[in-house]
């Protein structure tokens, strides 16, 4: 029964990640996410992480999606995503960077050395207690722990830089005048 439960929340998983990136509304896309947080954390229940299923809820599924959401609707992000870019030269300085942060991945992933067995380490994660959790996550596997960080933090920098406001243009007909407006009173020059 736990298998089967496994493979339907892993599907639910790899679906709400496909919604996460093929969908033009940021919305959609966030609630996507939230989906696959929510699964991801389903999947820590069936293996009896309890802690990091209730973790992965409070922290990712509530906090960290909260801040996405804020910063849509703060940006007004909810609008689908024209075609052009709105930064220039913004895809190959993107590039660039992908390129260098999975050349240092590569370089961290060659070079690590582990401090403890996996067995031994998964032996002392069966119980879910969080001191150890947080040691294991810490000590073995801080790579993927930092590489997750990184990437939450690119995504709301990237979601920043992908909804910047246009600068507002005045008004021809209002220079023509003579007259501006500022906060909604028209002032004389």
């Amino acid at each position: 029964m736990a298998n089967i439960a496994f493979l339907i929340l892993a599907l639910l998983t790899v679906v709400g990640a496909i919604i996460t990136v093929s969908v033009r509304n940021a919305v959609h896309a966030a609630l996507g996410l939230v989906g696959t947080l929510l699964s991801v954390a389903g999947l820590y229940a069936t293996m009896n992480a309890s802690f990091l299923s209730a973790v992965q809820v409070i922290v990712y599924a509530g906090a960290i999606m909260v801040l996405f959401l804020f910063v849509i609707m703060l940006l007004d992000a909810n609008r689908p995503i024209s075609g052009r870019d709105p930064l220039p030269y913004i895809t190959e300085i993107a590039a660039i960077g992908s390129a260098l942060l999975a050349a240092a991945f590569v370089v961290l992933a060659f070079t690590y050395r582990d401090p403890r067995p996996l067995a031994q380490a998964a032996a002392s994660l069966q119980n879910g207690a969080p001191g150890v959790v947080g040691e294991t996550l810490l000590t073995r596997f801080l790579l993927p722990f930092e590489a997750v960080s990184i990437l939450l933090l690119v995504a709301v920098v990237g979601s920043v830089a992908l909804v910047q406001r246009p600068a507002q243009q005045p008004d021809p007909a209002m220079e023509a005048e003579g007259a501006r407006v500022r906060d909604g009173v028209e002032v004389g020059a």
